[in-house]
C-alpha cells in the first residue's frame, strides 16, 4: 500500500524548480517526485482497492477515499487563513490561496502568459495546438477541457445536478448556482476600481466599466457598428436579418426590438 503521509511529507520537494524528471511510460505525464509517479501509475493499473460505501466509487489510495467522503458529507476541513473560505480537498485550498497571493508560477513557453495552476496552463496550451481531446459521445462535438464537455452533455440530458439549498432551484452548471446564490446572500464580490460600485457577476462589472471607458467591445460583422453590450448588438443585427422575434399577443404584429413592441402595446391599452 502507498503511505499518503509520506507523499504529503515529501510534497514540497522540487516544487520551487518546476523540474519534472519522472515520466509515465504509458501516458507521458511528468512529475517532480518519483513517489508522485508511483501514485499516478495506479490510474493505468486499475488497482483501486478502496471503495465508497455511499456511491460505490473506487480509489487507489485510502486518503483519496477519505477526501471523497468529505464530498458526500459536505465536510470542508481545509480552511483559508486569509479569507476563511473552506474546502473539501487540500489541493483546492492550495489553488485558492493563489487568488490572494497573485502567484502565477506556470508559464506558457509559446506566448508567455502565466497561470496560477498547472492544469490551467495545460488547457491554455491547447489554444495554440488546437487539441480538443474530449469528445461528446452523443453529438461528436470536441472540447479542449473536460469540464466544458461535462457542461455540454447537460444540454443533451437536461440534467441539473446543482441545487440551491435555500430555494431549491436547480442548475446544469456549478458556476450558475454560485451566481444564483448571490441573490440570497447579497454578495457582490466584483468591484469597479473607478467608482467603487459592486456587482454580483464579473460580466456585469465588465459591462459597467464601458460606461467609464466608452469602450464598445461588440462589433457588427455586417456594417461594423459597435456596441457596449452584446444584447444591444443582437438587437441591432435584427435590422440586417429582418428577424422580428417580439410578437404582440393581441394582434399578432411582430417587431425587431422589444422597445418597439412595448410602444405598440400602448395602442391596445388606450381607452
Amino acid at each position: 500500500m502507498i503511505n499518503c503521509s509520506l507523499i504529503m511529507n515529501h510534497s514540497t520537494e522540487s516544487l520551487d524548480t518546476g523540474v519534472k524528471p519522472y515520466h509515465c511510460d504509458i501516458c507521458g505525464k511528468s512529475f517532480s517526485q518519483s513517489r508522485q509517479l508511483s501514485t499516478h501509475q495506479h490510474v493505468h493499473t486499475v488497482e483501486k482497492p478502496y471503495h465508497c460505501d455511499i456511491c460505490g466509487k473506487s480509489f487507489s489510495l485510502n486518503c483519496s477515499l477519505t477526501t471523497h467522503i468529505f464530498f458526500h458529507r459536505g465536510q470542508k476541513p481545509y480552511h483559508c487563513n486569509i479569507c476563511g473560505k473552506s474546502f473539501s480537498q487540500n489541493n483546492h485550498l492550495t489553488k485558492h490561496i493563489c487568488t490572494h497571493t497573485g502567484e502565477k508560477p506556470y508559464h506558457c513557453d509559446i506566448c508567455g502568459i502565466s497561470f496560477s495552476q498547472s492544469s490551467h496552463l495545460k488547457t491554455h496550451k491547447r489554444t495554440h495546438t488546437g487539441e480538443k481531446p474530449y469528445h461528446c459521445d452523443i453529438c461528436g462535438k470536441s472540447f479542449s477541457c473536460s469540464c466544458h464537455l461535462t457542461k455540454h452533455k447537460h444540454t443533451h440530458t437536461g440534467e441539473k445536478p446543482y441545487h440551491c439549498d435555500i430555494c431549491g432551484k436547480s442548475f446544469s452548471q456549478h458556476s450558475n448556482l454560485t451566481k444564483h446564490n448571490r441573490i440570497h446572500t447579497g454578495e457582490k464580490p466584483y468591484h469597479c476600481d473607478m467608482c467603487g460600485k459592486s456587482f454580483s457577476e464579473n460580466s456585469s462589472l465588465t459591462r459597467h466599466r464601458c460606461i467609464h471607458t466608452g469602450e464598445k467591445l461588440h462589433h457588427c460583422d455586417i456594417c461594423g457598428k459597435s456596441f457596449s453590450r452584446s444584447g444591444h448588438l443582437t438587437t441591432h443585427q435584427h435590422i440586417h436579418t429582418g428577424e422580428k422575434p417580439y410578437h404582440c399577443d393581441i394582434c399578432g404584429k411582430s417587431f425587431s426590438q422589444q422597445g418597439h413592441l412595448r410602444a405598440h402595446m400602448s395602442i391596445h391599452t388606450q381607452v
